[in-house]
């Protein structure tokens, strides 16, 4: 039983936007349990601070085009390969 011979990697990008996406949302939690992760005086202002961080890292994320299925990072390496991409 071994992995598949064709086996596309994941992206490096896609792994760190990934990482990204879910220290801002772990983040944003520990705001809204009342944790200070990041230390700012004026709550109104942290929490809107780690709003607006978490929902710009998430609309990034999502809108980049994240190969995470077999088939999508396989496509992307026929494409690399054949130069394409």
């Amino acid at each position: 039983m071994g992995e598949p011979k064709n086996q596309a990697p994941f992206d490096i990008r896609m792994i760190v936007r990934t990482i990204v996406l879910f220290v801002a949302w772990i983040n944003h939690y520990l705001v809204m349990k009342g944790n200070s992760p990041i230390p700012i005086n004026d709550a109104e202002l942290e929490l809107g601070a780690t709003a607006l961080i978490t929902f710009v890292i998430s609309m990034w994320a999502w809108w980049k085009n994240n190969d995470v299925s077999f088939k999508a990072r396989r496509n992307t390496q026929y494409l690399k390969d054949k130069g394409i991409k």
